[in-house]
């Protein structure tokens, strides 16, 4: 089983936090696992990107090639649509609803969902922001994001990507492991 995962959106929003999680999940199950990240100008809200390969079998390239893409997993939906010649004819989108204009051409929002909605591919939507703040953590968007994109992902399982979110924030304290699995369960519901 393989799958190719692209995680995209504007730095800050906890992009790499998200590809970290997908990877201790992975590791922790014995799951190849190649990534590629580009972190444009992150601090100045510019693209942040990660390409993620999970597949029980050898993986030859961290690079996913176009229309490879199983899964696009974004926190802006501007930054899904750049990705589209990446997505497989059977993939999957999975993003906030909530645009971050951070440029001033920035197209309108009622043509953005337009395009997305217009799409053959399955796309999953939701104000991430909005869940979030409603599980107690403002800042949890991306573990939102990550539980909405979970039954997607496949190659590792709900329980395993709980259990990794558990690893990565263990540091941080008892009080961050349990908003940010709160966040994760809320987006798991929200999939549904």
């Amino acid at each position: 089983m393989k799958k190719d995962i692209i995680l995209c959106g504007v730095g800050g929003q906890g992009i790499l936090s998200i590809a970290t999680i997908i990877g201790e999940a992975a590791t922790k199950a014995g799951i190849n696992l190649k990534q590629a990240e580009v972190h444009g100008m992150s601090q100045r809200g510019g693209d942040v990107q990660s390409n993620l390969r999970l597949s029980t079998d050898t993986i030859y390239s961290d690079l996913i090639a176009l229309g490879g893409a199983d899964v696009v997993i974004s926190m802006e939906p501007m930054e899904s649509l750049r990705y589209l010649p990446y997505l497989s004819k059977d993939g999957v989108i999975v993003t906030s609803n909530k645009p971050f204009v951070n440029i001033p051409n920035y197209p309108e929002e009622e043509a953005l969902f337009a395009e997305l909605d217009s799409l053959p591919n399955t796309v999953v939507k939701l104000d991430i922001e909005q869940v979030a703040k409603d599980a107690g953590n403002a800042r949890g968007a991306n573990m939102v994001l990550l539980g909405m994109a979970a039954p997607y992902i496949e190659i590792v399982t709900i329980e395993q990507l709980r259990n990794a979110i558990a690893t990565v924030f263990a540091r941080k304290g008892e009080a961050i492991v349990e908003a940010n699995l709160k966040a994760f369960d809320e987006g798991v519901k929200a999939s549904k």
